[in-house]
């Protein structure tokens, strides 16, 4: 129930000054109806089909009476990395289409210092998303909190260093934007990847979400795109890069810190776990969302 809270309201990032308190009630009740609470059990129930992925035909060939336990061989997510940040950043996208820009626009970003309390707020309470998602205080868990400060280390630093070589300027904005881009990305893998390749989904996260914020801008103009504290370019893009980027780099020994059983990702020399995140993300959640 706290993640639906929170995917439910990441929307609201793409749309504010907008929308009215009651048909924003509305619209909350429907879409954790039909898109979170489909997607979430798709991707973590025993028997979601996109934890299974791998073993579908197996499963569509079976009668009634047979018994198949699950394989649990399809895309991972670890700490709600689909079901949280990609659907909500991606549904959004369509709200903010939908409703249009708005006719007046307010000074944004006004209080930095609010901003960076607030980052700071949300990089703390990502622990328990993240660490918490062990399920109980273990080694995993500790990796998983690792992870997560360095993926969002990370990202806050690359994000601030590439506006830096476009504007010469040192932005705190870009620090907090960067932040939370490494830890929407890190979301999916936490539980999976060693440290080191924390690092580098943080940097990649945090590269794409900054490119796309100001490509964006051209959508803008032309489309009418609005997407006023940039919770599709950050959730939406961030959650894409990570969840593909867990099947590259998610290795056997990390997730077997707590007994957990997995074939690994790309660098574990399972490639098709890589195509498994690619089609979990674009073709499913994403594209429901929508």
């Amino acid at each position: 129930m706290q993640c639906a809270c929170i995917a439910a309201a990441l929307i609201f990032g793409s749309v504010p000054e907008r929308v009215r308190f009651v048909p924003g009630m509305v619209f909350i009740l429907v879409w954790t109806t039909v898109v979170y609470d489909f997607v979430a059990y798709w991707s973590w129930s025993n028997h979601g089909w996109i934890r299974n992925f791998g073993c579908l035909k197996e499963i569509s060939n079976l009668t009634s009476t047979d018994y198949h336990p699950y394989c649990h061989q399809g895309a991972y997510d670890f700490s709600g990395g689909g079901p949280i940040h990609i659907a909500s950043g991606f549904s959004g996208l369509a709200y903010c289409l939908v409703l249009g820009k708005r006719r007046h626009v307010h000074v944004e970003h006004h209080s930095l210092v609010n901003v960076m309390l607030g980052t700071g707020i949300l990089w703390f309470g990502w622990f328990a998303g993240s660490g918490g998602a062990a399920g109980a205080s273990n080694t995993r868990a500790a990796v998983a909190s690792t992870n997560t400060t360095i993926a969002g280390a990370a990202g806050a630093l690359s994000w601030a260093i590439f506006d830096y070589f476009g504007t010469r300027k040192l932005s705190a904005l870009s620090f907090c934007s960067g932040a939370v881009a490494g830890l929407v990305a890190i979301s999916s893998a936490a539980g999976f990847v060693a440290p080191w390749a924390a690092l580098i989904i943080g940097i990649a996260s945090s590269f794409v979400c900054a490119l796309w914020t100001r490509v964006k801008r051209q959508f803008k103009k032309r489309f009418g795109f609005d997407d006023t504290f940039a919770a599709f370019s950050v959730h939406g893009c961030g959650g894409v890069v990570g969840y593909v980027l867990t099947g590259v780099f998610a290795q056997k020994w990390v997730a077997k810190l707590d007994g957990t059983k997995i074939d690994g990702g790309g660098i574990d020399g399972n490639g098709v776990q890589v195509y498994y995140q690619i089609v979990a993300a674009a073709a499913i959640v994403s594209a429901y969302s929508l």
